[in-house]
């Protein structure tokens, strides 16, 4: 079997916050607080990181203690709500996230802030909490970082002989209630009265964080999930199947409950911060060395290929890669283009990137960089970023079309079971845009304009939202209750809800 059960440790975040005791935005002593036709008694999360309070990419203390459902049973227990419980992070001890296995680290700790330096780094401290200490659960909050649809139903993605197979996860490790447990069976073992369901990002999320270097199930008609990579779209059908069972469970004993759709990737920061054409030229000399002496060659062969009908003229023109003074586009790898490198003089599958392409964030670390194996290479000029830097038009396409079958799947089946919606995908592009809320305060995404640091929603990982973001979502989550099952709860101020650490040095 292949190594299906991979956990995504690495992506770029950080960020620190405290735990607050955030002010309500109407009154904790109106009586009329009601939970209306649902049972708020034993409130379940069902989900992955987005639920476990992930940010600044990885899970600690203080980000699990303002993970959206821990604020949401805290306004259901205005309207009978019962005691939430969270899995074990009391050996966070320094707040700063991160994993390790036997004492050796295998998870990276947050990012936050270093003022010295202007930008966000993982902070200069190690993790303390160990995938050893074990402490079982069924917990309120099933919320399971790095978890996609097919990993609810693994008996054994909580077994730590499992993990250095690639075939457990290290925060289930944890929280399971038995080494061969599945996330659905304690979930199932909770016996929630009330669940809200967010799961199904990270099965199109990983493959565009890595730039499409997986495989698009969906195109390639695979329906068996043991046979996928780590960075592969997971088939819609496949989905489909795991996401009616999951929900068959939660509602097998009358349990009402709120499915959350799933973002479009363009929602978030990771892939929009960083521009097309980040390359800024002012030497004229220096645009006329990349046209006429680095490129030169290239650009000729282009034209020969279309004489000789390899490719037609519009891809040549498409390929063409050209200077000028101003903002430049990056010179990127395709591999959707015709492959002329068999030629007797090979020609790459390179162009310059357009408009239609998402950079990824962890790009910024290399752009402009020296390339090691290329004496006069500079990454994104004259030596192409690699596949797993860019998110192609095409690549874009396959992560919308799964999306898109995801969130049919997640309409249909709610419409069937008479379950309420809480459209993430768009609250996600609002947040992203802009948004402002009941206060009047305005909200945005773009942390790297020079934005009120006050004003951000997402995390410096440009995945997950900060504390104060996850506040903005537990008010969605609580518009969505009131109108579809007739209560009345208190929302949250998200502006007293933390972002995340900024420090004088790291």
């Amino acid at each position: 079997m292949k190594k299906i059960l991979y956990i995504l440790i690495g992506l770029f975040v950080a960020s620190s916050f405290t735990a607050c005791e955030p002010e309500f935005s109407n009154p904790v002593s109106d009586k009329s607080y009601t939970s209306g036709d649902a049972d708020f008694s034993n409130y379940v999360a069902v989900g992955n990181s987005l639920t476990a309070g992930y940010t600044n990419g990885t899970l600690y203390k203080s980000g699990q203690e303002n993970s959206f459902p821990a604020i949401l049973a805290g306004q259901m227990k205005l309207a009978g709500g019962g005691d939430f419980t969270q899995p074990y992070l009391d050996d966070d001890t320094n707040n700063v996230g991160g994993m390790l296995l036997s004492g050796t680290p295998i998870i990276d700790p947050k990012l936050v802030i270093d003022a010295s330096q202007g930008g966000p780094e993982r902070i200069n401290q190690m993790p303390t909490m160990d995938v050893t200490n074990i402490h079982p659960g069924p917990y309120n909050n099933m919320g399971v970082p790095a978890a996609k649809i097919y990993h609810m139903g693994f008996q054994g993605y909580g077994n730590l002989a499992n993990l250095p197979l690639g075939l457990a996860n290290p925060y289930f490790v944890r929280m399971a209630s038995a080494p061969n447990k599945s996330i659905m069976e304690d979930v199932v073992a909770e016996n929630p009265t009330f669940f809200t369901l967010w799961i199904g990002s990270n099965d199109v999320l990983w493959y565009a964080t890595s730039g499409g270097t997986g495989v698009d199930q969906n195109g390639a008609g695979n329906t068996n999930p043991t046979t996928y990579g780590p960075d592969d779209i997971t088939h819609v059908n496949v989905f489909a199947g795991a996401y009616q069972q999951i929900v068959d469970h939660l509602t097998a004993n009358g349990a009402k409950g709120v499915l959350a759709t799933i973002p479009d990737v363009a929602s978030v920061p990771f892939f929009t911060t960083i521009p097309y054409n980040p390359i800024p030229l002012t030497d004229q000399a220096q645009v006329d060395a990349l046209n006429d002496v680095v490129y030169k060659n290239y650009n000729q062969g282009l034209q020969d290929a279309v004489s000789a009908n390899l490719i037609t003229q519009d891809e040549a023109d498409a390929r063409t890669i050209h200077f000028e003074l101003g903002a430049n586009a990056l010179v990127i790898q395709d591999e959707y283009l015709t492959d002329l490198t068999g030629l007797s003089t090979p020609i790459p599958s390179i162009r310059q990137a357009t408009e239609d392409d998402l950079v990824v964030l962890t790009a910024k670390s290399i752009i402009g960089t020296p390339d090691p194996n290329n004496p006069t290479g500079v990454f994104g000029i004259t030596s192409p970023l690699e596949d797993k830097w860019i998110l192609s038009k095409k690549e874009i396409a396959e992560v919308r079309t799964a999306t898109t079958g995801y969130n049919q799947v997640i309409n249909n089946i709610a419409a069937a079971k008479h379950l309420a919606v809480a459209d993430m995908a768009a609250l996600m592009q609002q947040m992203k845009n802009g948004l402002v809320i009941e206060d009047g305060s305005f909200y945005t995404a773009d942390y790297f304009n020079g934005t009120n640091l006050d004003n951000l929603l997402f995390g410096l990982d440009g995945v997950h939202p900060t504390p104060r973001g996850y506040a903005v979502i537990a008010n969605k989550f609580i518009d969505v209750i009131e109108r579809a099952y007739g209560a009345k709860l208190p929302k949250v101020i998200p502006a007293n809800y933390p972002t995340f650490d900024i420090l004088p040095t790291n």
